[in-house]
C-alpha cells in the first residue's frame, strides 16, 4: 500500500494478526543483521583512525655488499686453444688453483724454449756491455797517457826553445865582440898604413895589421853565421812545440773519438739489453698465463668456453665462479619520484622468493616471513628501467637472514616511511598523491625524544 491517503490503514489494522504477516515481522535474522552492519560501521569508522605506515614498494633481487663477492667471469689475457679442464662445474676452488690449461695459438709463441734463448740472448748482450764498458777504460787510460806524454814532451820542447834564445844571447854578445874587434883591427890597419906612407912604419907592419883585420872580418862573419844558426834554433824549437801540440791533439781526439764510439756502442747494447729484458719477462709473463687460475675462492658456475681445442681471444670470458665468502644484500629499484623519500639508513622490509610470508605494508610489525634492512648505498644516475638503484644491507638488530637464500633470487621490499591514519592513505591513494615528505631522525633527537 502506498500510503497516499489520509486514513492510514496500518495504524486501523494490524498486519501481524495474519500468517504472512506474523512470518515477516517476527523474524529475528534482520534484525542481527542490521546489528552486524552496525557495529560494522563502527568498526570500519574506527580503523580509519588507526595509524597506518606509509611505504614504498620495490622489486629487486638478492646480490652482495662487496663488488668483488659478486659473480664474475675470468678471462684470459692472451687469446688461446683450450687444452685440458682441471675442475667441472659445481667445482669448489681455492685461491689459485689450476682451472684449465691452454697453448699459444701466434706463431711468434710457438718455441717451446722462447724464454730460455731469450735469457741467453740477454745474458750475451749483457757481456757485450762489459766489454765496451772495458774497451772504455781503456781507451779512457790511453787518452790520459796521451795526455801526460804531451805535456813531459812539451816542457821538454819549451827547454830547447829556452837553450835556444840563450843561445841566440850568447852569439849575439860574441857577435858584439867580434864586431867590436873588427872595428879596432880595422882603425889599428888604417893607422899603420898612414904611418907607412908618412915613412914612420914599415910595411911589414902595414901587412901584419892587413892580415889581422882580415883574421877579425872572418871571424865577424863566423859570429853573424853562428847568431843566425842560433835563431833558427829557436824558430825550429818554437815549431817543435806546435808539432808536439798538433801530434798530441790528434792522438788524444783519435782516442777520444774511439771512446765515445766505445760508449755509444755500450749504450746502444745497453738499450737492446733492457729491450731483451722487457721481452725475457714479457715471455716468462705469458708462458705463466697459460694455466689460468682462480683469482679467489668459489664455486665453479658454468664453462663458458667448453670444447677441447675451442680457441678465443684475448678478454674472451672463460669460465664463471662464484666466491664462496660473501656478505648478501638486495638491490632494489623505485621510482623517480619515491627516490627524494629514501635515505641512507632508512629500515625497509625484505620478502624473499620462496619463503612465505604474510605482508601487511601498512603495519610492518604484524607481518611476517619478512626480513629486516637498511639502506646502503643509493644510485645518483637512472638505470636502463628508469628507476634508481638502491642497496639494502642486513639490519642486525633484526632477525637474520635465511641462510638458504642464493645471489640472484627475487626480493620485494617495502621502505618504511611516515605513519598517518588509514583514512588519509586511503585519501592519498585514490588521488594518486605521493608519500609525505620524509626525513628520518637522527639518533641524538630519537633519545632526546624518548627520554
Amino acid at each position: 500500500m502506498l500510503n497516499i491517503s489520509n486514513n492510514q490503514l496500518h495504524k486501523k489494522v494490524s498486519l501481524r494478526e495474519y500468517k504472512s504477516g506474523k512470518h515477516i515481522f517476527n523474524v529475528s535474522y534482520y534484525k542481527q543483521f542490521n546489528r552486524f552492519l552496525l557495529a560494522f560501521a563502527l568498526v570500519g569508522l574506527i580503523v580509519l583512525f588507526l595509524p597506518w605506515t606509509q611505504t614504498i614498494t620495490g622489486q629487486g633481487n638478492v646480490t652482495t655488499l662487496r663488488p668483488e663477492q659478486r659473480p664474475q667471469t675470468i678471462q684470459s689475457q692472451i687469446p688461446g686453444r683450450v687444452e685440458r679442464w682441471f675442475v667441472k662445474e659445481g667445482d669448489y676452488v681455492n685461491k689459485g688453483d689450476t682451472i684449465l690449461h691452454i697453448s699459444e695459438i701466434k706463431s711468434e709463441y710457438f718455441d717451446n724454449q722462447l724464454v730460455e734463448r731469450t735469457n741467453t740472448q740477454k745474458i750475451a748482450k749483457e757481456s757485450s756491455v762489459g766489454a765496451y764498458k772495458e774497451k772504455v777504460s781503456a781507451l779512457s787510460r790511453q787518452i790520459a797517457a796521451l795526455r801526460n806524454e804531451r805535456q813531459l814532451k812539451y816542457k821538454q820542447a819549451e827547454n830547447k826553445l829556452k837553450q835556444a834564445h840563450l843561445k841566440v844571447k850568447s852569439d849575439s854578445i860574441d857577435l858584439e865582440a867580434a864586431n867590436t874587434n873588427f872595428q879596432i883591427a880595422e882603425r889599428q890597419f888604417q893607422r899603420v898604413q898612414t904611418l907607412q906612407e908618412e915613412g914612420l912604419k914599415a910595411v911589414k907592419d902595414v901587412e901584419e895589421k892587413k892580415l889581422k883585420l882580415q883574421e877579425t872580418q872572418a871571424k865577424l862573419i863566423a859570429q853573424e853565421n853562428k847568431y843566425l844558426a842560433s835563431q833558427n834554433e829557436v824558430i825550429n824549437a818554437q815549431v817543435e812545440l806546435s808539432r808536439i801540440n798538433a801530434e798530441y791533439t790528434d792522438k788524444i781526439s783519435k782516442a777520444e773519438s774511439d771512446m765515445y764510439t766505445a760508449q755509444s756502442a755500450q749504450l746502444d747494447t745497453e738499450v737492446q739489453v733492457s729491450k731483451l729484458e722487457n721481452s725475457y719477462v714479457n715471455y716468462k709473463r705469458r708462458s705463466d698465463l697459460l694455466y689460468v687460475t682462480a683469482p679467489q675462492s668459489g664455486f665453479v658456475n658454468k664453462a663458458i668456453v667448453s670444447g677441447l681445442g675451442e680457441t678465443f681471444k684475448e678478454g674472451e670470458a672463460l669460465v664463471s665462479i662464484m666466491p664462496s665468502q660473501h656478505d648478501l644484500a638486495v638491490e632494489t629499484y623505485v621510482r623517480p619520484i619515491d627516490l627524494p623519500l629514501i635515505h641512507i639508513g632508512e629500515e625497509v622490509r625484505v620478502q624473499f622468493d620462496g619463503w612465505p610470508a604474510i605482508v601487511f605494508s601498512g603495519w610492518p610489525n604484524v607481518s611476517y616471513g619478512t626480513y629486516g634492512a637498511k639502506v646502503v648505498a643509493i644510485e645518483n644516475f637512472i638505470s636502463p628501467n628508469g628507476k634508481y638503484r638502491i642497496l639494502l644491507g642486513p639490519d642486525q638488530n633484526d632477525h637474520p637472514w635465511p641462510e638458504a637464500i642464493r645471489v640472484g633470487s627475487g626480493a620485494r621490499t617495502m621502505a618504511l616511511l611516515e605513519d598517518v591514519p588509514i583514512w588519509f592513505e586511503i585519501w592519498r591513494q585514490l588521488n594518486s598523491f605521493p608519500p609525505n615528505y620524509y626525513q628520518p631522525q637522527s639518533e641524538t633527537e630519537t633519545k632526546e625524544k624518548k627520554s
